[in-house]
């Protein structure tokens, strides 16, 4: 149940709602949320790491997404929500993982939108993922837009599902009558990133020489930045019932490799594994880690084999047609992530570079003030 609710601010501005705040895409969006002047209420989990909200004015409420009475609690009195939170996980899993990832991320979803309803909360902005995105099946690296439905008809991670059957909520939902936008999210790289994330794990063990080999194959990238900014124009621009794709650049591994090498200063590997070979090996791995040693951090799963190997590409012209979106660069992503991590200690190698002045103040590729909408809550302008 949520409880403890703490409120520092005495606005009498209604606050906006978020969740997974304390993971990558939340907690750039709560700092930008409250850059630009907004009042924010959070949900948290008690035993989650929630170190992302330290010293941040914000309103804390404590509850499990799958509780909807404690959604209901946590949601009174706001306007606007920006549902972040879900269960991101490259791996089959066993039983209870399956079912965990579908009862926080499907159900969970779908708690969120009643508890929305029945607050009168406003719009609320849900975070999508590119993997839910459907592809040309005859050509899977051809650019993919917000017709193409996601295609069940083969192997997929439950977590591709699971955001497959979030839209499906949010689709409902919007027929209903409910004002519900889906921010579709690629692969996030960029500072605040507390937990850490798959990608920032990466780079960490990059610059500590766990990487001796990459796999071949690319992906589209999205930095924090723009995400985040993605969620904002949504919340403010976006047209009810409709999904947008936020991504900032495709890369492929090797691309990703030498800005790492860039960046840090450490010799990027140069053996490169034909993704073919890996996958065989990655299933074998999986498999057995997944059932005997279900908490061992894995790497390269199958399911990011098979998304590498596809070598998808998006096709953002909806998002910046309607909505004025305007990427920045993964250079300047990686460049803060690698600043972020650096002055947490989570760099060790003596031998990395001290991260840029601009990457530490976060203003390398940063758009200004005036360039971008103010996050003031409340919904559609």
């Amino acid at each position: 149940m949520a409880s403890g609710m703490s409120t520092p601010s005495r606005s009498t501005t209604p606050p906006v709602f978020v969740t997974g705040s304390a993971g990558h895409v939340g907690a750039n969006l709560v700092r930008r949320l409250l850059d630009d002047g907004v009042r924010v209420r959070v949900l948290l989990r008690r035993e989650d790491n929630n170190d992302a909200l330290d010293g941040l004015e914000v309103e804390r409420a404590y509850g499990d997404l799958r509780d909807l009475n404690a959604i209901r609690s946590a949601l009174e009195g706001c306007e606007g929500v920006y549902h972040c939170a879900a269960v991101v996980s490259t791996i089959e899993g066993n039983r209870a993982h399956r079912r965990m990832v579908y009862e926080c991320n499907v159900l969970g979803t779908r708690n969120v939108l009643q508890a929305a309803r029945e607050a009168q909360a406003g719009r609320v902005v849900v975070t999508g993922s590119f993997s839910a995105v459907g592809y040309d099946l005859d050509d899977p690296s051809a650019p993919s837009d917000e017709t193409m439905q996601f295609y069940p008809m083969e192997r997929t991670m439950p977590y591709e599902r699971s955001k497959a059957l979030v839209e499906h909520e949010c689709w409902r939902a919007a027929a209903g009558g409910q004002d519900v936008i889906v921010a579709t999210c690629c692969a996030v790289v960029g500072g605040s990133d507390f937990l850490p994330s798959r990608l920032g794990r990466t780079m960490c063990d990059y610059t500590a020489g766990k990487l001796r080999a990459y796999v071949d194959g690319g992906f589209e990238f999205v930095a924090a930045r723009d995400i985040v900014e993605g969620h904002v124009l949504c919340m403010h621009k976006g047209r009810s019932g409709e999904k947008y794709i936020f991504s900032s650049e495709y890369k492929t591994i090797s691309d990703i490799l030498d800005l790492y090498e860039e960046v840090s200063g450490i010799p990027r590997p140069r053996r490169r594994i034909p993704a073919r070979a890996m996958l065989v090996f990655a299933e074998v791995a999986s498999f057995y880690l997944s059932r005997c040693h279900p908490n061992f951090p894995q790497r390269f799963t199958p399911g990011a084999i098979r998304l590498l190997r596809k070598q998808r590409h998006a096709d953002t012209s909806k998002a910046k047609r309607e909505l004025g979106y305007r990427p920045t660069s993964i250079r300047a992503a990686v460049h803060e992530a690698y600043a972020f991590h650096y002055q947490r200690n989570a760099i060790t190698n003596p031998n990395a570079k001290r991260p840029s002045e601009d990457a530490v103040t976060g203003t390398e590729g940063r758009l200004t003030s005036e360039d971008r909408p103010k996050a003031a809550g409340g919904g559609a302008a």
